[in-house]
């Protein structure tokens, strides 16, 4: 398998449905929005004003529009809608705070369903296992990263779009892959609130062979919140999400990650990462420097154009753009 997330696949993106699973799920989607906006306590405390973004030098423009990026092979999608994805997995506990506004006019994108997706701490894609074998070694963690997570990738970096994989996996190229297993760890759905904000809970994502670590995200809108789940709308974005050098360097003295024996490709060697900063996906991150195995919080505010649809390839199109296209 190899995660070469390429133009190659397009989906239909008109039609959604998030599958609510669990004791007291159906309960959870009527208070989707209070839920969202009092998880995790002590993120956000009460009575601060949220900031907001300041105007850019494009005019009619409040905000960078957050780079588009492809979908990936192992996109499911009728993932779980929860906010606490972790299931059993191991790893450094990681609390993603989001923001999604109308980077026209700064206005938050309220009752929007937004994914997230990424791999374990040693590679392996839930629903995917059989095709990402991952990154673990055999042998007894040595308590420090391995060559490939020194900075310094060990193996050639991609020169094109990724055609690399976690250690040992075979084909699958950027074509969505059917899922192999039904397992789901790492992925979920919620809803934004009235300030446009989700939270989640997981763990810090891992590495494999070809990427740097990263996290898939979706955004959907004009769809309908019901009993069953979320049904309908588009997608409005596609993109990643990326975390820097330092942290990434600093995961890897940290079991179970320090048992990867897989090359690792560096931020800066990323063919999907555009090197933009926030606008291309890069978290912020707060966390003990001394002691990251406590826990990181990551935080992004993604402005998205509500009225595009993305396909997943990378690029988006509008609604007046597709009827002028329909017009010719």
């Amino acid at each position: 398998m190899t995660e070469n997330e390429g133009p190659k696949h397009k989906r239909d993106l008109t039609r959604r449905k998030v599958v609510v699973t669990g004791a007291g799920a159906v309960a959870a989607v009527g208070v989707a929005g209070g839920l969202a906006a009092g998880a995790f306590a002590g993120e956000t405390g009460k009575g601060k004003k949220t900031p907001t973004p300041k105007a850019s030098g494009s005019a009619g423009v409040c905000y960078t529009l957050t780079s588009e990026t492809t979908e990936g092979p192992y996109y499911i999608d009728a993932d779980k809608l929860r906010q606490d994805i972790t299931e059993d997995k191991e790893g450094i506990p990681l609390t993603l705070s989001l923001r999604v506004i109308d980077n026209e006019t700064c206005r938050p994108i309220v009752n929007a369903a937004v994914d997230i997706w990424h791999c374990d701490a040693l590679g392996l894609y839930s629903g995917y296992e059989s095709l990402s074998t991952g990154g673990g070694g055999g042998d007894a963690p040595s308590g420090a990263p391995t060559d490939g997570a020194s900075g310094t990738p060990t193996g050639e970096p991609p020169t094109d779009a990724p055609s690399g994989a976690p250690s040992g996996g075979t084909g699958g190229g950027g074509v969505h892959e059917e899922p192999t297993d039904d397992k789901r760890y790492l992925r979920g759905t919620w809803k934004t609130d009235r300030q446009g904000r989700v939270t989640f809970k997981t763990v810090f994502p891992g590495w494999y062979r070809g990427r740097t670590v990263h996290i898939h995200t979706k955004v959907h809108v004009d769809g309908t919140w019901t009993d069953a789940g979320y049904e309908g709308g588009t997608t409005c974005h596609t993109g990643q999400f990326f975390l820097d050098e330092e942290s990434v360097l600093l995961s890897a003295t940290v079991e179970p990650y320090s048992t990867s024996t897989t090359e690792r490709t560096t931020l800066t060697e990323d063919t999907i990462y555009d090197q933009s900063g926030t606008a291309g996906g890069l978290l912020k991150l707060k966390y003990n420097k001394k002691n990251i195995a406590k826990g990181v919080i990551g935080s992004i505010t993604m402005g998205v154009d509500p009225d595009a649809t993305n396909d997943g390839t990378g690029t988006s199109t509008t609604a007046s753009a597709s009827a002028s296209a329909t017009a010719s």
